[in-house]
């Protein structure tokens, strides 16, 4: 089969152009198992990548894209079999090794995660690292204790995608959901994700005290600097933020008092380097717990050729929930 690619190649004055066009069987990379990829999905990793924003992709040529879904065409591995079903996140995908924006490609067995039979692989690419993070975090909170009956959780971010999946895994599961926003347009999408209060971003982007009025039982941020300091603050005893997004910056400028007068928990998220155990769990959560409808509801649908204008409008805030990606377009 031909393996239509976005490859991001290098110039010789260290500019960076991405474009379509057509990779051969010997540059798919080094693994055991090909796959048909049919989905993937633009993430914030994938903008920063993309526009070279950040120095994501080490070594080029290479084709970007941190998630793929897609059935097994090829396998010498024991573990993994033509005709599986797999979603791949993170690792070295896009960064290292050749990513998910391409028809095809040769991944180590060990990558790959089965879907369960009520996912297809189009709904698995639509969750994608997003929400596969998301999951993570969601998990974050039950491990340290937080229940729905101990108060409102906290989702900053809440109209991209990871924010999104939150918003939708915790209304699901049970918990009263406050949604941090700078889209006040986006309120009612939010509310049909089941959210039930709109925060306005800037109410958190401020310095603030470094200890204040307990507001929530936890929270899920993808802000990161100030926004998360002062959610720390305003944390009740007890309970779990839940941290893996530095948008607004890579800094902490907080306080200890929280940890050591409410004994506050922040716990951080790693989605890309994640042990198998913690991904399977989390895919398993999410075959049960991700209300369908509602992640169909945050899905717009683009082809390859479409990825590089995405993927600006994501690092500006521009782009509401998952875009997911049809490689046969």
């Amino acid at each position: 089969m031909a393996n239509r690619a976005l490859i991001a190649r290098r110039d010789g004055d260290g500019s960076v152009e991405v474009s379509v066009g057509e990779l051969q069987d010997s540059e798919l990379g080094e693994g055991d198992v090909t796959v048909a990829v049919e989905y993937s999905t633009v993430n914030y990793k994938d903008g920063l990548a993309i526009t070279n924003a950040a120095p994501i992709i080490q070594s080029y040529p290479l084709v970007p894209g941190i998630d793929l879904a897609g059935t097994v065409i090829e396998s010498s591995s024991l573990t993994v079999s033509v005709g599986d079903r797999v979603v791949v996140n993170g690792w070295g995908m896009g960064a290292t090794h050749n990513g998910g924006f391409a028809a095809k490609a040769r991944i180590p067995s060990e990558w790959a995660i089965p879907l369960a039979d009520s996912v297809s692989t189009r709904h698995a690419a639509a969750i994608g690292t997003a929400g596969y993070t998301a999951m993570l975090a969601v998990l974050a909170l039950e491990h340290g204790g937080v229940r729905p009956e101990d108060g409102t959780i906290l989702v900053t971010g809440a109209s991209g995608g990871s924010g999104s999946v939150a918003v939708a895994l915790l209304a699901r599961l049970g918990y009263k959901v406050a949604a941090s926003t700078g889209r006040p347009h986006e309120a009612e999408y939010l509310r049909s994700l089941g959210a039930h209060e709109i925060v306005d971003r800037a109410t958190l982007s401020e310095p603030g005290r470094p200890i204040g009025a307990e507001k929530w039982a936890g929270a899920i941020d993808s802000v990161g600097s100030t926004t998360l300091a002062n959610i720390l603050a305003q944390v009740k005893y007890g309970g779990v933020v839940a941290a893996f997004g530095m948008a607004s910056g890579n800094d902490l400028p907080a306080s200890v008092l929280p940890f050591i007068l409410r004994g506050v928990t922040l716990a951080g998220i790693d989605s890309v380097n994640a042990p198998r155990s913690k991904r399977e769990e989390a895919w398993s959560r999410l075959a049960v717990d991700l209300d369908l409808d509602r992640l169909d509801a945050m899905v717009t649908e683009i082809g390859l050729a479409d990825v590089p204008g995405i993927a600006g409008a994501i690092l500006r805030g521009k782009v509401k929930g998952r875009t997911l990606v049809d490689l046969s377009r």
